[in-house]
């Protein structure tokens, strides 16, 4: 996209009242925001969610400095602005109701990614620390993108353990992608976009307000397959986001923690009302595999899976996973070749080789590369 159609986004974006669900009715409806612009106040005003008064704010919005302030911003601090309409946009986040028009990027999303979102308690306890990096090390050495809001605790517990497991990680901020909040996170802030993504839709300069969460969250989910809570109070904000992801039709998982501690009636209440409780990573892994929309049918996943073929006759084994498990030996194959070898897309591949794996049949090797398990 150019500069010249951006900043038509961004402008609309920047009329007060328009809102995500008002602005992505006036794209369905004109087809562009420059459209918009030139269409008259009569048209616009009919438009579901844009008021008469919206309508003329928009045919007299003249703030194009700012407009020009953002784009130079952007390019300064090697961020990029994607649109709903761009291929680079999360296909995911599209489903959810009142989707971001706008994404401010640093870093990079991939097709590749299968996310699952972590979120959990700013005064996280060292249990509950340790066991979030764990899991999220363990996810990314499987091929999951772990997606959380970069906040103290959990949040920041979490990008840091699927960093440490070679993995890709998403963080949603609360806040203009030049404004690193908390502070002290500003190291993890740049490893997230050396390894991943930091994104808002939030313009610069706009500061952590509290109102901004509840925003931040719901991206959280729309981004993600389903969401993971480790260690919340009654009254936590993870709990907002649960509440989101469950509006979405996402999965959601809980953490156990002692009976004893506050930090975690949120999650055993979560687990009471029908969230699934994590204890490894195999109790995410089995529910989300089915919803990666394969040609084949995953077979029930186990950690005990016997391995009884390795040469793909065995009848556990479908078309798909028997396909990919001829290509792979005791000599350490990459995911690429198996991709090249195989013709398979590359998202198919690793949800094939992430069920094989828990089966008990491969092993994953750092760097992408598998080997038959003995």
């Amino acid at each position: 996209m150019t500069h010249n159609d951006i900043k038509y986004w961004l402008a609309l974006k920047f009329v007060e009242k328009v809102g995500n669900v008002g602005f992505n009715n006036l794209i369905e409806a004109f087809g562009s925001p420059r459209a918009v612009f030139d269409a008259p106040v009569s048209s616009l005003q009919k438009i579901h969610r844009i008021t008469q008064k919206t309508a003329r704010d928009i045919k007299n919005f003249d703030n194009w400095v700012r407009v020009e302030k953002e784009l130079e911003l952007a390019d300064k601090s090697n961020v990029s602005i994607i649109t709903s309409d761009s291929s680079l946009y999360p296909k995911l986040l599209l489903n959810i109701y009142d989707f971001p028009p706008i994404l401010y990027v640093r870093g990079a999303f991939s097709d590749q990614d299968i996310n699952i979102a972590v979120v959990g308690s700013r005064m996280a306890s060292t249990y509950g620390r340790f066991t979030t990096e764990r899991l999220c090390r363990e996810l990314a050495m499987k091929g999951i993108t772990v997606v959380s809001g970069m906040a103290r605790g959990i949040d920041s517990a979490a990008h840091a353990g699927s960093i440490a497991g070679k993995g890709r990680t998403i963080a949603v901020l609360g806040s203009g992608i030049d404004v690193i909040y908390p502070p002290e996170n500003e190291k993890l802030f740049e490893k997230i976009a050396d390894n991943g993504a930091v994104i808002t839709e939030f313009p610069f300069s706009t500061q952590p307000l509290a109102s901004n969460f509840p925003a931040r969250n719901r991206i959280i989910s729309g981004l993600s397959l389903g969401v993971v809570v480790v260690e919340a109070n009654e009254k936590s904000g993870s709990l907002i986001t649960a509440r989101i992801a469950l509006e979405h039709g996402r999965e959601i998982f809980a953490v156990p923690g002692s009976i004893d501690s506050p930090r975690t009636k949120g999650t055993h209440k979560l687990i009471r009302e029908g969230a699934k409780l994590v204890e490894n990573t195999y109790d995410i892994l089995e529910e989300i595999l089915p919803q990666l929309n394969l040609n084949h049918t995953t077979a029930k996943l186990s950690d005990e899976r016997p391995i009884q073929d390795h040469s793909g006759k065995s009848e556990e084994l479908n078309a798909d996973e028997s396909a990919i498990l001829k290509l792979i030996g005791k000599k350490p194959v990459h995911i690429d070749s198996l991709a090249t070898d195989s013709g398979y897309q590359i998202h198919d591949i690793l949800s094939i080789l992430m069920s094989l794996e828990l089966g008990g049949y491969v092993e994953q090797l750092p760097g992408k590369n598998f080997v038959v398990k003995e």
